[in-house]
């Protein structure tokens, strides 16, 4: 685990949660890292992708949702949030994204 001084003074952490080949491809996990609930999604093309674990508009478990490479879909309403910044294409509250990558096998994330 390291520390990272980002430009705004707030810092990261990097955290392990696991290993990539735990997530099936096309679905998502949910985990603790650094004391916040995240979900870590591995989409069918590889590429990983971390949330906030639950839908802001009624709780949703976001890592239960449906995904494709632009978006993530709440499996309660259907409300979908886009990878890139996590905002809803409906106009709903946004979502919480994490930095995420594999590391050897390791996925990490920045929280």
């Amino acid at each position: 685990m390291s520390i990272t001084e980002l430009t705004d003074n707030r810092t990261t952490t990097e955290v392990v949660v696991g290993r990539v080949e735990e997530i099936p491809m096309g679905e998502g996990r949910a985990f603790v890292a650094g004391g916040e609930q995240i979900a870590v999604f591995r989409l069918r093309d590889g590429s990983l992708h971390a949330t906030q674990a639950a839908c802001p508009h009624a709780g949703g478990p976001l890592a239960d949702g449906q995904t494709d490479v632009n978006v993530l879909v709440c499996p309660l309403h259907l409300y979908a949030y886009r990878w890139s910044d996590g905002v809803a294409t409906n106009g709903a509250a946004p979502i919480r994204v994490f930095p995420v990558r594999d590391v050897e096998g390791e996925v990490v994330v920045d929280v």
